[in-house]
């Protein structure tokens, strides 16, 4: 497994960690290699330069995408990516490494040197290959200009012989099959429906971290602060809702200041009291999290699927979530349950919201489906189908 970063509460973190646990049932053994590798990505090797937030990266990023000069940012990023080409080349042969799969870092151009030394390797050593993409540079506005366009052209993402790409919903498969000519498979995001969830507390060991008692509404916004996840929408159902209402924000990684200023003063402005508590990524810290919600918040703007939509379903809570692009081309079809809002809170959303918060039982049968729809089409054994096909593809072309 290889991206520029395996740490930290991103999704592609998240995802990755839980693709390692359904290939590791079957029996494969994973290595990692990353510019940063958190707790749990071992063993594997460490290379510094290969982290998307050094300052020597996010200069040559700036430059371009910026007004850099062309001819000398293909120089930086060819030199950094002979680094790394040695780099990846002694960790393959380190491990005797059998597949490759780039976590995200052939689709978002945040590590040039990266993607280019990835791509020199696989494709001069002819390695079965996985791309698997979580989001595109078409796909986001700062990455529409760049001075050097043939590079990003080249290897977000490459197209060889030996590299087969899995992408996490379909427009992104629709979009890489116009573009690269490329057939992808599509991957949601996943979580171990055939377990299901450990035992919960209650709610009670997160309900003591906030400093909020079993009698206070507890509406759960289990994502970073960061501008695409609708965090304002939240608040805004919250002051609706009424008085003894909290709005809890959940993952303190890569924090917007700018942003959760902008919504600190939301909050007060509409008497709401908002907090950011850190609810941990163990498997009993998520449950207690997601107990003690009486409901999960998901009003996201957009997303690549929707992780925190797919753990609200599989620790059984009640979800209110905004109808972003892929939610309602690739998940509401699956006959989710949800409280749906679109681009902002409606009366109908808020008249909802209160029955199922002040009547719990009305929400059990929604819950219910939805844990249904988790075990049929967002399980383990989705990852399992979707990588065997992926590398009899690249190892057999």
């Amino acid at each position: 497994m290889v991206s520029s970063r395996f740490a930290g509460l991103d999704g592609v973190t998240l995802e990755s960690a839980k693709i390692a646990d359904a290939l590791r049932r079957q029996g494969h053994d994973l290595v990692w290699f990353a510019g940063e590798l958190g707790p749990g990505f071992e063993p594997g090797v460490v290379a510094p330069s290969a982290f998307f937030a050094t300052p020597d990266n996010l200069r040559l990023e700036a430059q371009a995408f910026g007004d850099g000069v062309p001819e000398r940012v293909r120089e930086e990023i060819a030199a950094g990516a002979a680094i790394l080409a040695g780099d990846f080349r002694a960790f393959l042969d380190r491990y005797e490494s059998d597949v490759v799969v780039v976590q995200n870092a052939w689709a978002i151009p945040m590590q040039f040197p990266l993607a280019v030394a990835l791509a020199d390797v696989v494709i001069d050593r002819s390695i079965p290959t996985i791309g698997h993409h979580h989001d595109f540079a078409w796909e986001r506005e700062r990455f529409s200009s760049t001075v050097v366009p043939e590079v990003l052209d080249a290897v977000f993402p490459p197209v060889g012989d030996t590299i087969a790409h899995i992408v996490i919903n379909q427009d992104a498969r629709d979009e890489l099959a116009v573009r690269r000519h490329v057939d992808a498979g599509v991957l949601p995001n996943v979580m171990d429906f055939a377990t299901g969830p450990p035992p919960s507390d209650g709610g009670a060991h997160f309900r003591n971290l906030c400093g909020v008692g079993g009698e206070v509404v507890l509406l759960l916004q289990p994502t970073r602060v960061i501008r695409r996840k609708g965090i304002e929408l939240t608040i805004d159902l919250a002051a609706r809702i009424g008085p003894e209402v909290v709005v809890v924000v959940t993952h303190p990684d890569d924090l917007d200041d700018a942003y959760w200023a902008e919504l600190l003063a939301q909050a007060a402005s509409r008497q709401v009291d908002l907090r950011l508590i850190d609810a941990g990524r163990e498997r009993a810290s998520l449950a207690s999290a997601y107990a003690a919600a009486d409901l999960v918040c998901f009003p996201s703007l957009y997303e690549g699927y929707g992780n925190a939509l797919v753990e609200a379903m599989f620790f059984r809570r009640p979800i209110l979530v905004n109808r972003y692009s892929v939610y309602q081309r690739d998940i509401a079809p699956l006959g989710v349950a949800a409280i749906e809002i679109d681009g902002s809170v409606s009366d109908s959303a808020v008249t909802q919201a209160r029955m199922w918060i002040e009547q719990p039982a009305s929400a059990v049968s929604a819950i219910e489906r939805n844990a249904q729809i988790g075990l049929d089409h967002l399980s383990y054994e989705t990852v399992v189908d979707a990588y065997g096909r992926a590398v009899a593809e690249a190892a057999h072309r």
